[in-house]
């Protein structure tokens, strides 16, 4: 099925980081299976499901508002992972990895979020 969020590299790239939070939090405790490690994985998925939506809507203004939503979900998954490591269940390099990930992400969010504004679908 080909659809519009598939060409869209943001959404690639974000599909790609909730693979690699889903295998990084197969490491944390298994006390928290049904806590932190669900809340991560939701935030994680939330990201390319929101631009996956947003894409598949009929005007800029409606994208830009799912751009908006996963970009909040982003700053979610960062706090989150920030409190895994802080509470050791994320190992720093892993933590650096992810975050440069995230911020590339966020940049290509406001960018789209911008291009939305200016040009594309009808209001």
């Amino acid at each position: 099925m080909e659809k519009p969020h598939k060409k869209l590299d943001v959404w690639k790239l974000s599909m790609d980081l909730a693979c690699r939070i889903y295998r990084a939090t197969e490491a944390f405790p298994r006390g928290e299976q049904y806590s932190l490690t669900d809340q991560v994985r939701r935030a994680a998925v939330s990201i390319p499901s929101n631009i996956a939506e947003g894409a598949a809507r009929q005007t800029k203004r409606e994208f830009a508002n799912y751009l908006h939503i996963a970009q909040g979900s982003l700053s979610e998954l960062d706090t989150l992972l920030e409190l895994a490591t802080h509470l050791e269940y994320l190992r720093p390099d892993r933590w650096n990895a992810l975050d440069e990930q995230m911020v590339r992400i966020d940049k290509m969010l406001t960018g789209l979020i911008r291009r939305q504004k200016t040009n594309g679908r009808k209001e």
